[in-house]
């Protein structure tokens, strides 16, 4: 780590319209940064215990750092149309105990921002992003992963730009961008400003190895950020390209008779193509999944499903406002099909066919 990704990580603040940017070593450990950056942070105030608000689906390391840091999950359901986090259950979830909410802008598609910000607000909580799958989204002219605190984002080779692996972290703090420097090697404080917050030996040779906060080993190598540094400049062709393939999907899947798609919050960078079962065709995932397969096209499930029926959970703290609904429908009726930054007019008439198929049969 190196000039190469410093160089990457300015491009990028200056990208999103932010003082900083902390590269990663994949958009997990971005996220487990931002959280922990966040729970150590002087002016926050966060406990063990506190409760962070997170959608019903994610990703599953959306979810682990905020159990890592000693914190409690506090599960609301998604809209099922736009997949993202259901803001009016978001509002009524509030507790005492809640100090943030950790906001998934899902497959491409941005939160709702301002209403978040202003129940955030007038809550007197955090709001932060898990922008991993978002990249290139905007919502009113505002970039996604930038409407709060911090936003952390994916740069692995099926994401929206690519450095093989590799993450990164935004926000306008200066602390928290203090605090990362930290987290990200070892809780040292080597190569911190002199101003920092943190406390500094007047030594130098004893500085050098003097622990400051729990850090881990979270850097990317140099070649992820001179890999990234052209990448960035393709951002903006790389999600117009993927905005055109997403008007043909709309038009051939919108008014389908037995599925739903993905509604579309501001300007989606279209991650990928989302589809949820319904009508005749409801319970009968598995057969257009198998139809897919033979007819080599890639499905996948809508990220996690409804997270909490995944195993996982017993051996996390959490608890659940609500009742979860949409994320169930997600996880038993929803598949998801890739986009690209190339054109692929051929590849989405074949999926409308073979989904026409498919339902004929029923």
């Amino acid at each position: 780590m190196g000039a190469r990704v410093r160089e990457f990580e300015e491009a990028f603040a200056k990208k999103f319209g932010k003082k900083y940017a902390v590269m990663t070593s994949s958009g997990s450990t971005a996220n487990l940064l931002g959280i922990t950056a966040a729970f150590h942070h002087p002016d926050f105030g966060f406990q063990p215990g506190d409760e962070v608000i997170v959608p019903a689906v994610s990703w599953s390391t959306t979810y682990f750092p905020i159990t890592q840091n000693g914190m409690k999950l506090r599960f609301v359901d998604i809209d099922p149309e736009t997949m993202n986090i259901d803001v009016d259950q978001v509002a009524a979830a509030i507790t005492p105990r809640t100090k943030m909410v950790f906001a998934v802008n899902l497959l491409g598609n941005p939160i709702e921002a301002d209403r978040l910000r202003k129940i955030c607000a007038d809550a007197g909580i955090l709001l932060a992003e898990d922008n991993c799958e978002s990249m290139g989204a905007s919502l009113n002219g505002e970039k996604a992963g930038a409407f709060g605190l911090f936003g952390t984002f994916s740069t692995f080779f099926s994401h929206h730009i690519c450095t093989m692996e590799g993450g990164l972290v935004i926000t306008d703090d200066r602390k928290l961008y203090d605090n990362m420097l930290s987290i990200r090697a070892h809780g040292w404080v080597r190569d911190l400003p002199e101003d920092t917050h943190l406390p500094m030996d007047p030594d130098p040779f004893v500085r050098q190895f003097r622990f400051v906060l729990p850090g881990y080993n979270l850097r990317p190598i140099e070649m992820e950020g001179a890999l990234g540094i052209p990448q960035l400049e393709k951002l903006d062709s790389f999600v117009a390209e993927r905005r055109k393939n997403a008007v043909q999907f709309q038009s051939l899947f919108g008014d389908h008779a037995h599925l739903t798609i993905q509604r579309e919050t501001g300007e989606s960078s279209w991650f990928g193509f989302a589809m949820v079962l319904q009508g005749k065709m409801r319970g009968q995932r598995a057969a257009l999944v198998n139809a897919l397969k033979e007819a080599e096209i890639e499905c996948r499930p809508i990220v996690t499903g409804n997270f909490l029926r995944n195993p996982v959970i017993d051996k996390l703290d959490h608890n659940v406002f609500g009742q979860i609904k949409a994320a169930d429908v997600i996880d038993s009726e929803g598949l998801f099909v890739g986009n690209h930054h190339h054109p692929i007019p051929a590849q989405l008439d074949r999926l409308r066919e073979v989904v026409d198929a498919t339902c004929a049969k029923f």
